[in-house]
């Protein structure tokens, strides 16, 4: 049995927080706005997880209103939902994202990012695939007022 999930996120840009993506520290001198550390990629994979099995979204799991997740490594919370018993059977096959932000430049983290993803999963690299975008200017992404991610994943129960 397959699933496939997807999952969207977007956070605003704030000065003063150090920019996370896929579980990777990216120098820069902004970063994104968040209860947790906001890493605007992992929590649109860690939302395709949960669609893809019909289990919520990130929200329901980790709520802003919890002050126990104020500032928490969003690798902690996509590492929670994969040991839950109703995701552990699951095993990733594929993961296709896309951060879209204007700057920083991502092209030379994106390999980092890959294995740093691919290492939650416990599969290889080979399986994650990830894209940067910019959205030409338009809209609060293009005007560096915000930064977002999709992502599309394809699970295979392992029984």
């Amino acid at each position: 049995m397959v699933r496939v999930g997807h999952g969207f996120d977007i956070h605003r840009i704030r000065p003063g927080r150090a920019l996370i993506l896929g579980g990777v520290h990216i120098p820069w001198e902004r970063g994104l706005a968040g209860h947790s550390d906001a890493d605007v990629l992992l929590h649109a994979v860690t939302d395709a997880v949960l669609g893809a099995l019909c289990l919520g979204d990130i929200g329901q799991w980790f709520p802003d209103t919890d002050p126990s997740y104020r500032g928490a490594a969003s690798t902690d919370l996509l590492r929670r939902v994969l040991a839950d018993p109703r995701v552990a059977p699951w095993e990733l096959v594929n993961l296709d994202a896309t951060v879209i932000a204007e700057q920083p430049k991502l092209a030379l983290h994106i390999p980092a990012i890959r294995s740093s993803i691919a290492g939650l999963f416990g599969v290889p690299g080979e399986r994650v695939s990830v894209k940067a975008k910019t959205a030409e200017g338009t809209d609060a992404i293009g005007r560096q007022a915000a930064m977002a991610a999709h992502a599309v994943l394809l699970l295979e129960s392992r029984v």
